[in-house]
C-alpha cells in the first residue's frame, strides 16, 4: 500500500531572459499558453490538485508581486503558500528553504520547475520512488531534436531524413519525488544537481522515471515552445 505525497514545490523564481517580451512585465510561469487564457503555473496547480496535491509551496523570485497577486485572486484547486528568497540561494538552497515551509516535513512530497507543461500519473511515478527505496526520484523525458537528422551507411552515403527525432538521451524533465530525508540533504546554498544528486547517485539512492509512452512533456524555454504548445494543444483537443 503506497502512501501517495499531498505536497509539493514549484520552482517559480526563474527570470525567463528568452522569453521576452513575453517575461518583461510577469514572471515565466505566469505565461499564458495562448488559447486557454491560463498561466502555466495555472496548469500545473490543476494537474497537482488532481493528482492529490493538497498544498503546494511556490518558490517566487523575478517579479515576484505578479505571481502572488495572481494566486491571491485566482480561484486555486488547493492551498498555496508562497516563499521569496531575500537573497539568491541557487537552485539547491532555493528549494530547501522552500520545503521548509511544507506542511508536514515526515511526509515525502513533489517538487517541479515552474516552466514544464506535462500531464502524467505522478501517483505511479510516487509508486517507482517507493519500490526502488529512493531518497529522490527525477522524471526522465526524451525529448525532439528541434533540428532534422541525416542518416548514413558506413560508406558516407545519405540515406535517409528525419524530421525532428526523438533524442537518444533521457533528460531531466523537472518534476521530482522526494523522500522527507531529502531537505535536510539540500544545501543552504547552491546547487543540488552538482552536490546533492551526484552524492544520491553514487549511493544508488537516486532513481530515474522514464515518463510514459505518449504522455505530454514540454519545457515552455522560448516564444517557439509557446507556440508549439498551442498547437499541440489544439491537436489534443484541450487539457
Amino acid at each position: 500500500m503506497h502512501t501517495y505525497p499531498t505536497q509539493a514545490v514549484i520552482l517559480a523564481g526563474g527570470q525567463g531572459s528568452r522569453l521576452r517580451p513575453y517575461t518583461d512585465d510577469r514572471p515565466k510561469p505566469m505565461v499564458e499558453i495562448p488559447g486557454t487564457g491560463t498561466p502555466i503555473i495555472g496548469h500545473q496547480l490543476s494537474w497537482l490538485a488532481a493528482e492529490g496535491v493538497t498544498d503546494a509551496v511556490v518558490s517566487c523570485g523575478h517579479l515576484a508581486e505578479v505571481l502572488q497577486e495572481w494566486l491571491e485572486s485566482a480561484v486555486l484547486p488547493l492551498r498555496v503558500t508562497t516563499v521569496v528568497e531575500k537573497e539568491p540561494l541557487g537552485r539547491g538552497g532555493g528549494l530547501k528553504y522552500a520545503a521548509q515551509r511544507l506542511p508536514d516535513p515526515e511526509q515525502p512530497w513533489y517538487a517541479t520547475n515552474g516552466d514544464i507543461w506535462t500531464r502524467f500519473s505522478l501517483r505511479e511515478m510516487a509508486a517507482f520512488h517507493g519500490e526502488r527505496d529512493a531518497t529522490a526520484t527525477l522524471a526522465l523525458a526524451r525529448p525532439r531534436i528541434p533540428w532534422g537528422a541525416v542518416e548514413t551507411d558506413a560508406f558516407g552515403h545519405i540515406t535517409d531524413f528525419i524530421e525532428s527525432p526523438p533524442s537518444p538521451y533521457l533528460i531531466n524533465a523537472g518534476v521530482y519525488v522526494f523522500s522527507p530525508a531529502f531537505t535536510g540533504m539540500l544545501p543552504d546554498q547552491g546547487d543540488h544537481e552538482r552536490t546533492t544528486f551526484p552524492r544520491l547517485a553514487r549511493e544508488r539512492r537516486l532513481a530515474g522515471y522514464p515518463l510514459p509512452h505518449g504522455a505530454y512533456w514540454r519545457a515552455i524555454d522560448t516564444a517557439k515552445d509557446l507556440t508549439e504548445a498551442a498547437r499541440e494543444l489544439g491537436a489534443q483537443g484541450g487539457s
